[in-house]
C-alpha cells in the first residue's frame, strides 16, 4: 500500500483537555475549528465530550452546524466570526451562539433572532476581530441587557510569556468588563499557560489539546508514517527530483516515499528536512514534489519499508520549523488522502 498513515492518538488528546483545565478553577471549553485542528472533528469533538467538554468553539456557522449533527443537543457551539450575513437559519435550526464582533453583528442578530443566545468579542489591542473600546462603550449597556451567554477576547502574544502586549490586553479585558455579571473568557492554550490571571470564567484550549506549543508538556497526538516506494543508486554527479536541485557528491541509496505537498508537507521545507527509521535521522533531497519525496538512506543497515515524518522522534512543531512556520499550518494541511487511524 502506497498510502501513508496518519495515526491519531484520541486519548493522549482527550488527556491534553483534562491536564489544561486542571491548571484551572474554572470551566474548558475546546476549540474544533478547521476539522478539529485537521485532525477529524467528528472523533475528536465526540471524545471531549464524553470527556465532559460543554462549550465548544468552531470558526464559522457552518462548522457549528455540522458539530451540531455530531454532537447533538446539549453542548454550547460558539461562533468566533459571529452572526454573518446569511448565517440567520443555521444559527437558529443549530442552536449556534454566534460571538458578536460589531455593533452590525449586534443589530442583525437580535432583530433577526430575538432571544436567541449570543456572546460578544471585544477587542483588547490584537485588532483583529471584536469590538473596539468606543463601539463597546456605545453599545455595552444595549447589549448586557440581553444577557450574554460569553465574553471574550483573544491575545496576540500569550505564546511569549513575558511579552508586555499579555499585562496590557489583561487591564484592558478587565476595564472593559468591569461591573459585568455575564461570564468571561480571556486565555486559550497560551493563556492558560500564563496563570490564573488569565483564565476568568472559561479558557479556550485549542492548539494543546493536539500536541502543539506553546504547551511543551503535552502529550503527543500525531504520527505520521510514510510508505517507501522505490530505492534506487545514485552515482556521483547524478541529481534527484524536479530542477537538479540536489546532486550526489557521493555514491547514495535514494528513497522515493509516498507523499508530497498534496499531502500537506510543505514544498519550503525540503531543504531542512529529514525523516526517521527507528532513532535514525535520515534528510529529504532535491525538491519535494507534488505525491513523491527524495529521502538519503545511504548509511542505513536495513532498507526501510517506510519513515517517520511526525511521531516519537520529533513532533509537529519541529516538522514545522523545517519550514519556518508554526504547527497549526503543519497540522491543518495535512491531506485528505492520508489512511487515518485513530487509536
Amino acid at each position: 500500500m502506497a498510502t501513508a498513515i496518519l495515526s491519531i492518538d484520541i486519548a493522549a488528546l482527550v488527556e491534553n483537555w483534562r491536564s489544561l483545565s486542571a491548571m484551572t478553577r474554572c470551566e474548558a471549553g475546546a476549540v474544533v475549528k478547521a476539522d478539529a485542528y485537521g485532525l477529524g472533528v467528528q472523533p475528536v469533538a465526540r471524545a471531549l465530550s464524553r470527556a465532559g467538554a460543554r462549550n465548544f468553539f468552531v470558526a464559522v456557522a457552518e462548522e457549528g452546524a455540522s458539530l451540531r449533527e455530531i454532537l447533538g443537543e446539549g453542548p454550547q457551539i460558539n461562533v468566533f466570526s459571529g452572526h454573518m450575513q446569511g448565517d440567520t437559519e443555521l444559527i437558529r435550526d443549530a442552536q449556534l451562539t454566534p460571538m458578536l464582533n460589531s455593533v452590525d453583528q449586534m443589530l442583525r442578530h437580535v432583530e433577526a433572532l430575538p432571544g436567541h443566545p449570543f456572546g460578544l468579542q471585544l477587542d483588547t489591542g490584537m485588532n483583529r476581530l471584536g469590538m473596539e473600546e468606543a463601539e463597546w462603550s456605545a453599545l455595552r449597556e444595549v447589549a448586557l441587557g440581553q444577557t450574554p451567554a460569553l465574553i471574550m477576547s483573544h491575545l496576540a502574544c500569550a505564546d511569549e510569556a513575558d511579552h508586555a502586549m499579555n499585562a496590557r490586553q489583561l487591564q484592558v479585558f478587565h476595564e472593559m468588563t468591569e461591573g459585568i455579571d455575564a461570564p468571561r473568557s480571556l486565555a486559550a492554550t497560551g493563556g492558560i499557560l500564563l496563570g490564573p490571571d488569565y483564565h476568568f470564567d472559561m479558557v479556550r484550549p485549542g492548539i494543546g489539546l493536539y500536541g502543539g506549543m506553546p504547551y511543551v508538556d503535552a502529550r503527543p497526538v500525531v504520527q505520521l508514517h510514510i510508505p517507501v516506494i522505490q530505492i534506487r543508486d545514485v552515482a556521483v554527479g547524478e541529481s534527484v527530483g524536479y530542477g537538479n536541485a540536489w546532486v550526489a557528491r557521493s555514491p547514495s541509496r535514494i528513497a522515493t516515499i509516498s507523499a508530497g505537498y498534496a499531502d500537506g508537507i510543505l514544498r519550503g521545507m525540503g531543504p531542512n528536512a529529514h525523516l526517521h527509521t527507528g532513532s535514525s535521522a535520515v534528510p529529504v533531497v532535491g525538491r519535494i514534489s507534488m505525491d513523491m519525496i527524495g529521502v538519503d538512506v545511504t548509511g542505513l543497515a536495513e532498507e526501510p519499508e517506510t519513515l517517520e515524518l511526525i511521531g516519537a522522534h520529533q513532533s509537529v512543531d519541529t516538522v514545522a520549523g523545517f519550514a519556518e512556520t508554526i504547527g497549526y499550518e503543519i497540522l491543518t494541511s495535512l491531506g485528505a488522502r492520508y489512511k487515518r487511524i485513530y487509536v
